[in-house]
């Protein structure tokens, strides 16, 4: 005998079948009409702010700058809600002994966020105008500078074009010496895929889609991804949160996934890089693939550090981070700069 589906199965079968079709038209819905975004987004430091005009836009710049010496300049990392408070352990130490200077990139924190295509030569004018701004307002001295994972490769870029605004460079979990992003490619060249960027950025699905990349259980996810350990900081996923519900928080995040903030040289600017380099990169989470740093282990100028931490050490272990840090400087005083290019 030929089986039948009853008919009420069959009724069952076709709504079960439209309930995602349901959720996501709900979750679209809720995220243009009903999530409250008019919220002020509170300083993620302490100390004086300042909106610097640059070739990038307008940007934000925190400083605590009270102190003698040469100023150090923080750049936190690039993800779907990135911002200065993931340079906070540093900054608050750094800032009862030397200027110290926090750059919020654009699209990210306080920074102007655009709706407009974010690559690598924007974010490295960024720097390259910030960085000259710290230096003007302290007689033209050179600066130290740490950047945190990706914004790595941007800053090392700005000292190979201009390495008479930097003394020494800092790298804290840097990208670049993994099986996916270690290039050789053309300079100054970036990997971005415009359809996907028109897909995410679609008007009705875009910011929906980046809420639920956003969402706190995601954000806790991703978070405990880059710890490598449920135990993360707190204050970053609060700040994270708020961060990233500002009005335009997508538009960078979208040329984040759709590849267009990752270089395509990142290998060749770390191997042009003549000024002294410290990197600290930690051995625990989805983030610590540094098969290809041999490309540098042992050059005179790179000194590097691998601790049992997770991708952002400086929250784990602030202490190691900064006496190797300390004992790095000390061996690297202020010096004439050298002339790098890349071939």
């Amino acid at each position: 005998m030929r089986g039948t589906s009853h008919p009420v199965t069959r009724k069952s079968g076709k709504a079960l079948a439209l309930l995602p079709l349901a959720a996501a038209g709900a979750w679209i819905a809720w995220s243009h009409l009903g999530l409250n975004r008019a919220g002020p987004l509170p300083p993620a430091l302490p100390g004086r702010r300042s909106t610097l005009r640059t070739r990038a836009g307008r940007v934000n710049l925190y400083a605590a700058d009270a102190q003698g010496g040469r100023p150090l300049l923080l750049i936190h990392s690039v993800n779907a809600a990135a911002n200065a408070y993931e340079v906070k352990p540093l900054y608050e130490h750094y800032r009862d002994h030397r200027p110290v200077y926090a750059l919020e990139l654009p699209g990210f924190g306080h920074s102007e966020r655009a709706d407009r295509i974010y690559t690598p030569r924007l974010m490295t004018d960024a720097i390259l105008d910030a960085a000259a701004e710290i230096a003007g307002r302290h007689g033209g001295v050179a600066l130290d500078a740490i950047a945190l994972s990706l914004p790595c490769a941007y800053l090392a870029r700005a000292a190979l074009e201009r390495p008479d605004l930097f003394s020494t460079l800092g790298l804290i979990s840097p990208t670049g010496f993994d099986a996916h992003l270690s290039r050789h490619g053309p300079a100054d060249t970036n990997r971005g895929k415009p359809l996907a960027r028109q897909f995410a950025a679609f008007p009705l699905w875009g910011r929906p889609l980046f809420d639920a990349l956003v969402s706190r259980p995601s954000m806790r996810f991703f978070l405990e991804k880059t710890w490598g350990s449920r135990d993360i900081d707190e204050g970053l996923l609060a700040y994270d949160q708020l961060s990233a519900r500002q009005p335009g928080a997508e538009h960078a995040p979208f040329s984040f996934l759709s590849g267009y903030l990752f270089p395509d040289d990142t290998t060749r600017v770390y191997e042009a890089l003549r000024l002294p380099v410290f990197m600290v990169h930690g051995a625990r989470g989805d983030f610590v693939d540094y098969r290809y740093v041999g490309e540098v282990v042992g050059r005179p100028n790179w000194t590097i550090l691998r601790l049992p931490t997770g991708a952002f050490p400086h929250f784990e272990n602030r202490a190691a981070v900064t006496n190797a840090y300390d004992a790095f400087l000390a061996a690297h005083p202020q010096q004439d700069q050298p002339t790098a290019s890349i071939r």
